[in-house]
């Protein structure tokens, strides 16, 4: 049986040793989050690692979205970031010890075309990290942003098939042409990502916090 990548990654989990909850979760619920946040306390302890991760929205230009769009994205991919923290921080102020983490795109950066309603939300949170960062970081709670470039992940694939039918080329083409700008000369693995949030979420990185790590293989050319 096929499984998918959230049980595949359960299974993984589990082999290293670890203890895994999977908890089915609709960011866009914003109800659901003390529910779902006790449950996790209630089997794994306290919250001391909090990985904000949100899926993206549909490719857009910046003019002639609708309202809901923009509402909805925001309420999922924002509104759900800052009351998840609202819930787990105020306890890992307490015992003295904490890690922030979230997830951008390198479009908080160098925003990124037909991507208008990622590059604005995405913004907004690095704002909020910023600010947060700020408030906690004398109780030992540290909060980071890492901004991935073209890593090899399924959403890299859906952006790349949609502008692919966008400009009618072929997919390869389109990451071809996408790989040719990124230094490194390639897309960046998921592991190599991962093993940047890892660092932020350890103990060795008690003095890094309010910063942006670029995880992009160089792509990003700005300073």
């Amino acid at each position: 049986m096929d499984l998918g990548i959230k049980d595949r990654t359960a299974q993984a989990l589990r082999r290293a040793g670890a203890h895994v909850l999977e908890v089915p979760w609709d960011l866009a619920d914003l109800d659901a989050i003390d529910g779902n946040v006790a449950r996790i306390e209630q089997a794994l302890g306290p919250v001391d690692i909090l990985v904000n991760n949100t899926g993206g929205p549909p490719p857009t230009p910046a003019l002639g979205q609708d309202a809901a769009l923009w509402l909805a994205q925001f309420q999922a991919m924002v509104l759900s970031v800052v009351k998840i923290a609202d819930r787990v921080v105020p306890g890992m102020r307490e015992r003295g010890w904490g890690r922030v983490v979230t997830s951008a795109s390198s479009g908080v950066v160098a925003p990124i075309p037909n991507l208008a309603v990622s590059n604005a939300l995405r913004m907004s949170l690095l704002g909020w990290s910023k600010t947060l960062a700020r408030e906690v970081a004398r109780d030992g709670v540290t909060v980071n942003v890492v901004v991935p470039g073209r890593i090899a992940t399924g959403r890299i694939r859906f952006l790349d098939e949609a502008r692919a039918r966008r400009e009618n080329r072929s997919v390869e083409e389109v990451a071809a042409e996408s790989t040719a700008s990124i230094p490194a000369g390639r897309y960046g693995e998921p592991r190599e990502y991962a093993q940047a949030v890892a660092f932020l979420a350890s103990e060795a990185a008690s003095y890094v916090t309010g910063s942006v790590l670029r995880v992009d293989g160089g792509l990003i050319a700005s300073v």
